[in-house]
């Protein structure tokens, strides 16, 4: 039978109103949160790409993960005990978020030694990066050092170790690994640790330390909100509509790595037939389509995304891929279609990374836009899908996500 009151043998004792409401006034630490989150909610509800209610409730659905991220970012990181953290993913897209890379991030202090450890996987590509600074509204973070797991030495049962001393203006550590096939590939593990820390407590907590990391999620929230605005004002929109530059090396990103960039601008009845030749001379490459949150669009259930282990590539050695809303040719589509999912604005990036030469404009991708009726004309070897032979690809990818478990 329950208690009543206070009376109650071992009953915790009642604050009575008064002592409550003092207590909210001097512990109010998460007061810089809440306003973030309203001033965040007023950003992504007068973005200015918003054309529908759908295009509002996906920045809803971002905000959500805007407000994990800045959360994660501020809890979950210790300078003084640090660990790869992974703060994009499916529930959390920033940044125009490979769907093909479980990205690790760990933040550094100068002058420290760092031991990270860790497995090699059978996946495409595992890459190393060390910036300096943060990406911003006006401007990008510095990058370092990057370099991939083939300057490791990788023993035989896959196992490796590094150390690294943070050098002057190293903040932050990223980790790609990256799948070309989502199928069959594995990832590997990861850890990292500061020697001179290592075996000892935590820190007790205090208010000021809640405090601070309420403050620092606060100010994350709005500032990557207002950083991947402007980023895409960078780089893509500075092409024209339905374009894609040639190979380059990526802003910001990997001395492995080239990409291509571009954004798309089709009717509901247009298609974007993009050609590119399928490049072996690097174990990743890859395509996608991007929202114009500047983030990556529904990759499970949709094709948003293929690989080169993904896509069809045709006798003459071109991978052809068609963006648009509607489905290419017949009912299921092709194997090669990538989907808008109602959008008739986004971006468009290529990516190809563990590359063994540099590429040239030869290497890159031609754009060609035309009625969803005539892309027959383009794809000279395209075969129809059926219905239920598309469905079967987007089962394949939604157990490909829950198996890598990027989240």
């Amino acid at each position: 039978m329950p208690h009543e009151g206070n009376s109650a043998e071992g009953a915790a004792p009642r604050l009575d109103w008064q002592s409550a409401a003092s207590m909210t006034e001097t512990w109010d630490l998460t007061a810089p949160l809440r306003q973030a989150i309203e001033e965040a909610e007023q950003l992504i509800f007068n973005a200015p790409f918003i054309k529908t209610e759908q295009d509002r409730l996906e920045g809803y659905d971002y905000l959500a993960g805007r407000i994990r991220m800045a959360m994660q970012m501020a809890f979950d990181y210790d300078l003084d005990r640090p660990l790869f953290v992974n703060p994009t993913h499916q529930f959390s897209r920033q940044g125009l978020d490979n769907p093909d890379a479980i990205y690790f991030n760990a933040f550094l202090r100068e002058g420290v030694e760092y031991v990270v450890r860790g497995r090699r996987g059978t996946t495409a590509d595992l890459s190393f990066q060390v910036m300096g600074g943060q990406y911003s509204a006006d401007s990008a973070a510095t990058n370092l050092m990057a370099f991939d797991d083939r300057e490791l030495d990788v023993r035989p049962d896959g196992t490796f170790e590094f150390s690294y001393v943070a050098e002057p203006g190293a903040k932050t550590m990223i980790v790609r690994e990256v799948f070309n096939d989502w199928e069959t590939e594995e990832r590997g593990t990861l850890t990292i640790e500061r020697q001179d820390t290592l075996g000892k407590p935590a820190r007790a907590l205090t208010r000021d330390v809640l405090a601070k990391k309420y403050d620092v999620a606060a100010r994350s929230l709005v500032g990557s909100i207002q950083t991947w605005f402007a980023f895409p004002h960078f780089f893509q929109y500075q092409e024209p509509a339905n374009t894609l530059t040639a190979p380059q090396s990526t802003p910001g990103g990997l001395a492995s790595q080239r990409s291509s960039i571009g954004h798309y601008e089709l009717d509901d009845d247009q298609a974007l037939v993009v050609t590119v030749p399928r490049c072996d001379d690097g174990a990743y490459q890859g395509i996608q389509v991007g929202s114009d949150w500047y983030a990556s669009t529904d990759y499970e259930t949709h094709q948003t995304s293929l690989t080169k282990a993904q896509a069809v590539t045709d006798p003459d050695g071109l991978m052809r891929f068609v963006v648009s809303e509607q489905a290419p040719l017949s009912e299921g589509g092709i194997a090669n279609w990538l989907e808008t999912t109602g959008h008739c604005t986004g971006s468009l990036m290529l990516r190809w990374q563990r590359l063994e030469r540099d590429l040239g404009v030869e290497d890159g991708p031609t754009v060609t836009v035309c009625h969803i009726d005539e892309v027959g004309d383009h794809l000279p070897h395209a075969v129809p899908l059926s219905t239920e032979e598309y469905a079967a690809r987007l089962a394949a990818r939604q157990r490909s996500v829950a198996r890598r478990m990027i989240s």
